[in-house]
């Protein structure tokens, strides 16, 4: 049987951050049951558990085999799992197949630097982590310290929690103001942080040099001309 609903798929991998792929699967998931002409799958290499950068393990709906071309795409990120990924050609090469033809490809938290590997960024603006953000020049892209930031197609969003405004302004986009109002209400979403606003001047760490090279040294170990790579932008 066809399923001729335009598929929205979330890519899973070994060490992913959870909360970057739950938080707009949520939000998108609640457009879906409105307006019925989209569904949502989670895309991995195999159908097995996988775990993830805490105790939750992730379980694909569908293999890359099974979603070759979705409508939309959404990869989230993490910390040095996902710098490992870099060197996953499985999954680089199903990013870059799967977005040749996607109306929307999207990303959350470091999962922009898993689309900049796939050749997906060259010459466009994007965003990532505040602390990855400049490894995004790596690829040709332009970093951008913003929530999150579209450039046509392309939409990509800042550390892990930026992935709800993302993914509710990709409801906005796709069905309209109000059913995007309904779900924030639904799932209450209207930030009180008990700290308040963060200070970006206050940000921890100092010279992040020193992190992002160990990072990638415990990363990319086995890859070391893409570590190279990455290691020139790492200020």
């Amino acid at each position: 049987m066809t399923d001729d609903r335009k598929t929205i798929a979330f890519v899973v991998y070994p060490g992913m951050t959870p909360l970057d792929m739950v938080g707009p699967l949520t939000v998108l998931e609640g457009m879906a049951s409105t307006a019925q002409e989209y569904r949502t799958v989670v895309v991995g290499e195999t159908k097995a558990p996988i775990v993830t950068d805490n105790p939750l393990k992730l379980v694909a709906t569908h293999t890359y085999d099974e979603i070759p071309a979705p409508y939309a795409l959404l990869v989230p990120g993490g910390g040095t799992p996902t710098l490992k990924a870099l060197a996953d050609e499985k999954l680089i090469g199903y990013l870059r197949t799967a977005a040749a033809n996607a109306e929307l490809v999207t990303s959350v938290c470091t999962g922009s630097l898993l689309l900049g590997q796939a050749g997906l960024l060259e010459g466009r603006r994007a965003t990532t982590h505040w602390m990855f953000r400049e490894l995004l020049r790596t690829f040709g892209a332009e970093p951008v310290a913003e929530r999150w930031v579209e450039d046509g197609d392309l939409i990509t969003a800042a550390g892990v929690s930026a992935g709800i405004d993302l993914a509710l302004h990709l409801v906005e986009r796709l069905v309209g103001t109000e059913i995007a109002r309904t779900i924030q209400f639904v799932i209450e979403y209207d930030p009180e942080p008990p700290l308040g606003a963060l200070d970006w001047s206050q940000r921890p760490y100092g010279d992040l040099k020193p992190l992002l090279e160990h990072s990638l040294n415990e990363a990319l170990v086995d890859e070391p001309a893409l570590r190279d790579k990455l290691l020139a932008h790492t200020g």
